[in-house]
This record gives C-alpha cells, sequence and structure tokens, in this order.
C-alpha cells in the first residue's frame, strides 16, 4: 500500500498565486525523487465548527484560506528517502524572506495507508 505526506497550512488570500507557484515548482522535485501523485487543494467550502475545525487547527486569520494538501509516495521507505534527498535539493531551499505563509502553523505528518478505493476496487473484483 502506499504511504501519504499529509499538509494543512493557513495561507494569505493574497499569496494564492504565490503559492500555487511555489507548489509547482516543487512537484518535480518530489516526483524525481518518488512521488507518485501530489494535490494541494484551496478551501472553498470549509465550514467553521463549534469545537474545532480546519481553520482553528492552523490558526487561520479571517484574511487567509486553508490549504489541504498530500503527497502520495509508492512506500514509507521511497517516502523516506525522497523526503531526505528533497531536504539537501537546492531547488527546494526556501527563501523565508518570501515564503508565502508561516511555516510554524502548518501541520504535516506521513500516514500509512489502510484504504485506497482505487486499489481495494480492483483487489475485491
Amino acid at each position: 500500500m502506499t504511504y501519504v505526506d499529509g499538509f494543512l497550512l493557513a495561507v494569505p488570500t493574497a499569496n494564492r498565486e504565490a503559492y500555487r507557484a511555489m507548489a509547482a515548482k516543487a512537484v518535480p522535485v518530489f516526483e524525481e525523487y518518488g512521488a507518485l501523485h501530489i494535490v494541494e487543494c484551496w478551501s472553498d467550502d470549509v465550514p467553521k465548527g463549534k469545537v474545532t475545525d480546519f481553520y482553528r487547527a492552523v490558526q487561520a486569520k479571517e484574511d487567509e484560506a486553508v490549504v489541504f494538501a498530500w503527497i502520495v509516495w509508492p512506500s514509507k521507505a521511497v517516502r523516506d528517502a525522497g523526503v531526505a534527498k528533497c531536504m539537501t535539493d537546492p531547488r527546494m531551499k526556501p527563501d523565508h524572506d518570501t515564503l508565502p505563509f508561516d511555516g510554524q502553523r502548518s501541520i504535516f505528518g506521513g500516514f500509512e495507508t489502510i484504504l485506497d478505493s482505487r486499489v481495494d476496487a480492483k483487489e475485491a473484483a
């Protein structure tokens, strides 16, 4: 089964295109080091909850949107090796002065896939 890195970020709405461009620049690097699929999503229909929600999770401000993103890897081993290579790749060095979001309010982690409708449906057939 695949392995997934998940991300949740608060990005100022004025920085939408700068964020998209930054993410697009990173895609070929992640793919070069083994990523299978990369998705970046901008909040559109995200309700505010009474107890918790995506906005609270990243302490989003009124002028910020929530970005929900993930990278699919073939395995945790490929992910670990790929991320290690990305961390040392000069193409991935962030310019902290022009970063289009506050990385301190981001949430990220690695996830073992326990169900994938594309894979599980084929195996059940």
